[in-house]
């Protein structure tokens, strides 16, 4: 019964907390709110532990500004566009390893990479200059995905398995 509750509490969750926030992205202005589940993703291929939210969030934040400036870098290196590209990625790929290396505790190096991937993927069509508030968009995104798809869902996913054991108990 407990894997059969476990599941069937999951899928409410999954059913009902997700949808509450792709009706509000636009009226709080985020265009990007699908980038919320794909955070939400690799906080469940972590396993959802709550004590990495803050070290994935500042991974994902660290993502969104470092796709910013991987974009400003190959509007101007004199290198072509094919060598500003892989010279931008390479050396920024590297130092977001080393970097998340020297701070293990603090910085999640997944997230780091897939924000930057994230950022990439949507601000590289509009390019540096027209990007205008999709970095801010990104990183509410990425953290709602972090707190409230990941942790709160979590959180009311435990509280209602909490309710379908004490009931089964009670029927023994």
């Amino acid at each position: 019964m407990h894997n059969k509750a476990q599941t069937l509490t999951l899928a409410f969750c999954i059913a009902l907390l997700p949808p509450i926030w792709a009706v509000a992205a636009p009226y709080l202005n985020v265009t990007t709110g699908a980038v919320a589940l794909i955070c939400a993703g690799l906080c469940a291929a972590n396993g959802d532990k709550a004590s990495d939210a803050g070290r994935i969030s500042a991974g994902f934040l660290l993502g969104d500004a470092w796709a910013c400036l991987a974009l400003w870098l190959m509007d101007h290196l004199p290198l072509g566009a094919d060598l500003n590209l892989f010279c931008t990625l390479f050396v920024l790929g590297g130092l977001a390893v080393l970097l998340s290396a020297l701070a293990p505790r603090f910085i999640f190096c997944p997230a780091w990479l897939c924000g930057w991937a994230i950022g990439l993927t949507i601000l590289s069509p509009v390019g540096f200059a027209g990007m205008g508030s999709l970095p801010i968009q990104i990183g509410v995104a990425m953290l709602v995905g972090v707190w409230y798809v990941g942790v709160f869902l979590n959180l009311v996913q435990k509280q209602l398995m909490r309710l379908f054991d004490k009931n089964s108990d009670s029927k023994r």
